[in-house]
């Protein structure tokens, strides 16, 4: 795996502070995000490292590690046990001192060490007459889908390093939600199990409808007439149409639940979330002489 260099990335030197790497990672995600660049598959590239250098960097425990095992800091703690084992091990052979990162080593030594940990020439480290297994890199992934594709569940195949995995994504899924597909990462290290797959759903909201969980909401113009004297509307919902029962002296920002017609609710077939309309009171325009008058002498009346 080459080596990413994050601080590289996002511009900054590596004693960047926390102040200096939420600045670099707000200027180069607006760079290369996805609606700057539609279309651009190098500019998608970069905005996924800028993302993958920032969650690493932001995070002091994460950073740390970055910092001492560079590309490999995802097997830090490995590393340690595995280390910290070895020194255990040269102790009872009457080498004290010996334990890892305690001077035992020198800087070839660690090389090696690290080189023999990700199956080099050495064929593994091998702790007590055995290879030392590693669970494989996980991976992950974005799935970009419309708010009418996560309304109903779908089913789709993906294609990760030349295995197609077919998905049933449950209805309802949410924007931002990440599933785990368990064993599909990178293959484990000298026999270890295969990482896991993370997949982020991305969900684009091209509707009228603004959706909070399992709940719609959207505003309804009325006509001063209807709203004045009730009456009855047609509305939209998500899948259909439904009318409403307008009363009388209706206020603008009114509000009206239909239960039953929001967004399902994910992994539990037959269930949805509420739509909650907003009355928003539509005035008339371009009144003739007439109307004008009529107005003015039901303002009297009031």
């Amino acid at each position: 795996m080459a080596f990413i260099d994050y601080y590289s990335i996002l511009g900054i030197a590596k004693n960047a502070t926390e102040a200096d790497i939420k600045k670099a990672y707000r200027k180069q995600a607006r760079k290369y995000h996805p609606d700057v660049n539609p279309d651009d598959k190098e500019a998608e590239l970069k905005f996924k490292e800028v993302n993958e250098a920032n969650e690493v960097l932001s995070d002091p425990e994460k950073r740390k590690k970055y910092d001492k095992y560079g590309q490999d800091w995802k097997h830090a703690d490995q590393f340690e046990q595995a280390g910290a084992s070895s020194g255990r091990q040269q102790r009872s052979q009457g080498n004290p001192g010996g334990g890892f990162g305690e001077g035992a080593y020198t800087e070839a030594d660690y090389s090696d060490f690290f080189e023999s940990m990700f199956g080099g020439t050495s064929g593994g480290f091998r702790q007590g007459g055995r290879s030392t297994k590693f669970k494989g890199q996980d991976f992950h992934a974005e799935l970009q889908l419309t708010i009418h594709d996560a309304y109903q569940t779908r089913k789709q195949v993906l294609t990760v390093n030349g295995e197609n995995i077919r998905l049933t994504i449950a209805a309802g899924i949410a924007d931002g939600q990440t599933i785990k597909i368990k064993g599909k990462g990178a293959p484990g290290i000298n026999g270890g199990p295969s990482g896991d797959l993370y997949i982020k759903f991305m969900i684009k909201n091209d509707t009228k409808f603004a959706r909070e969980g399992d709940n719609l909401y959207a505003t309804l113009e009325v006509d001063l007439y209807t709203a004045m004297l009730g009456g009855e509307i047609v509305a939209d919902t998500f899948d259909g149409k439904v009318k409403l029962k307008v009363p009388s002296e209706t206020q603008t920002g009114t509000k009206v639940r239909l239960k039953g017609k929001g967004f399902p609710v994910y992994k539990k077939e037959g269930e949805f979330g509420d739509l909650i309309l907003t009355y928003s009171i539509k005035n008339p325009t371009k009144l003739t002489a007439e109307e004008k008058k009529l107005f003015e002498e039901l303002q009297k009346l009031r």
